[in-house]
Parts: structure tokens; sequence; C-alpha cells
């Protein structure tokens, strides 16, 4: 039976190679390609010389490689974890509370009103961002002070203080709106008979959002989680277009060092290194949230 039907599947197998061919030339190609360059010193232009680890010898010394680093899992902060939560927060809020209250067409209006950054392109985004932090004109500082608050203004993106963290509430304000969509979609399919058992049993909304409402969603937790943490550790645009790293390297991330190293400074070689350093990464951490899902999904199947 298994044989047979292995036999009866194998007509399909040629529908996959479209897909299998893209992935080799698009994805897996290139990534070879950059590991070797990772062992060489080229310019783009002279032919490559192989030097074997002394890129990644040198990635290991280079403060603004660690720097580049530490600021991506600050990053990870403003990109997953702050948006989880908030995300989480408001979309229970608004399915449990203000749909009931409100009806659906005002509620589908926040949710889309916060999903809109998503959809923004990068570029668009950033440029009203830089408009509103400018030091001279920006309207953050107008309102400040405006309301007496003058001491508080700022160059928040010129200044090393205070750049990363600007960049990190800019990162939360584009992030929200992806894990509220996400949940509310799977609130959906949430078990309202559970919640009105714990209701009847006299738990509170905090027991109910804790003990029922989180576990009923966590398959979903973990995609936005793997997602998000992966994104974040690839961040570009938005540093791109907001500080180009700086001041210094203030901002300076994994993927803009890369780029700085391969385009500003001709030094394929090394940005090479940096990249493939970076992919390893995201790859092992791939491989632990599937790792992790997988274990909770059997757990849950036990229990």
């Amino acid at each position: 039976m298994v044989k047979r039907r292995i036999s009866n599947n194998r007509g399909y197998a040629i529908f996959l190679l479209p897909g299998l061919v893209g992935l080799a030339l698009i994805i897996i190609l290139p990534f070879l390609m950059t590991i070797a360059a990772s062992f060489t010193k080229w310019n783009g232009v002279n032919p490559p010389v192989w030097i074997g680890l002394a890129n990644y010898q040198r990635a290991i010394g280079d403060v603004k490689f660690w720097a580049a680093f530490r600021n991506n899992l600050l990053m990870i902060i403003a990109v997953t974890i702050i948006p989880m939560i908030l995300g989480l927060l408001l979309s229970t809020f608004l399915f449990d509370y203000f749909a009931r209250k409100y009806g659906p067409k005002l509620t589908n209006f926040f949710k889309a009103a916060l999903y809109m950054p998503q959809i923004l392109p990068v570029v668009i985004a950033g440029v009203i961002w830089r408009w509103i932090l400018n030091p001279d004109f920006g309207s953050l500082n107008a309102m400040l002070k405006a309301t007496g608050l003058g001491f508080l203004a700022q160059n928040w993106l010129g200044n090393s203080n205070t750049a990363l963290p600007s960049v990190m509430v800019i990162m939360i304000w584009f992030q929200i709106g992806y894990p509220l969509v996400i949940f509310m979609a799977a609130l959906q399919r949430a078990d309202p008979e559970l919640l009105e058992a714990a209701e009847m049993d006299g738990a509170s909304w905090l027991q109910k959002f804790y003990y029922i409402t989180i576990h009923q969603i966590q398959p979903e937790i973990f995609v936005v989680a793997l997602t998000t943490t992966v994104f974040a550790l690839k961040l570009f645009g938005q540093i791109y277009v907001l500080t180009r790293g700086g001041p210094g390297s203030a901002t300076i991330v994994p993927s803009y060092y890369t780029y700085q190293a391969i385009f500003e400074q001709a030094n394929i070689g090394y940005g090479s290194a940096i990249a493939t350093v970076m992919t390893v990464i995201i790859m092992l951490l791939t491989f632990a949230f599937i790792r992790m899902q997988v274990k909770q999904n059997f757990s849950s199947e036990g229990a």
C-alpha cells in the first residue's frame, strides 16, 4: 500500500521542479558563492585572492562588527518582543471588548490603521520620520517647545545617545500591526466555551488571558516570534533611510555593515564573511524555534 502510494505521488514531483530550480538559483547558489567569497580578499574587479579564515579572524577583533550585533539584539526587543506583547494585548482587547461594544466595522478600522505602517514603503515612512525628528523644523521638537518641554528637544537621530532608542521606537511603530493582525485571526478559532466556562467559575480577565487565550494561540505566537526575529536580524531598509548606521556606529547593524563593506569599501570578502555569520545565526535560530514548536505540539498532544 505504501509503495503504491509513493509510486502514485511520483507524478507530482515534476510540479516541484520549478520551485526547486528557483530555490537553487536564488538562494542556495548565491549562499555558496558568498561562503566561497568570505575566504578571499576581493574588491570585485581584480581576481580574488584566497586568504582562508583571515576575514573571520578580523571580524572577531572588529569593534564595529560586535557593535552591529549588539545593536541587532536590541532591535529584536523593538521588532519582536515589544510588538508581540502590545499586539497580543491589543488584539485581545479589540476582540474581547471593543468588537462586542462597538461592532466589527470600527474594530476593523482600528486594525487597519495599526497595520498601515506594514504596507507603507520603507523609504516614504523613513523620510516622514526624519521630518518628524528633524532638530530644526521637526514636529516633535516643535511640540515639546510649545508645551514648555523645550529642554527635552534633541537631535534625535544625530545624537549617539538618542539615535538607537529613536530607531527602536520607530521600529515598534512599524511592527505592531503585524502581530496584531495575526493574533486577531488566531483568536477567531479560540474555543469560546472554555472562556465562558472559566468566566462562570469566577476567573478574571487576566486569568482567562494567561491560562486559556495564550495557550490556544501558541502556534501563531511561535510563527510571529520566528518571522519577526529573522526580520530583525536582517534589518536594512529602515537603518539605511533613517541613520545610515550613524552617528558613528550607534545604529549600525550587520546587514548595513555588510553593505558598507561590499559597496562602500569594495571589500567583498569581508562583507561576505559578515553575511555568512549572519545567515548561520538566522538558520540556527530558525531551527531552534521550529524544534521548540514541535516539542510544544508533542507535549500538548500527549497531555
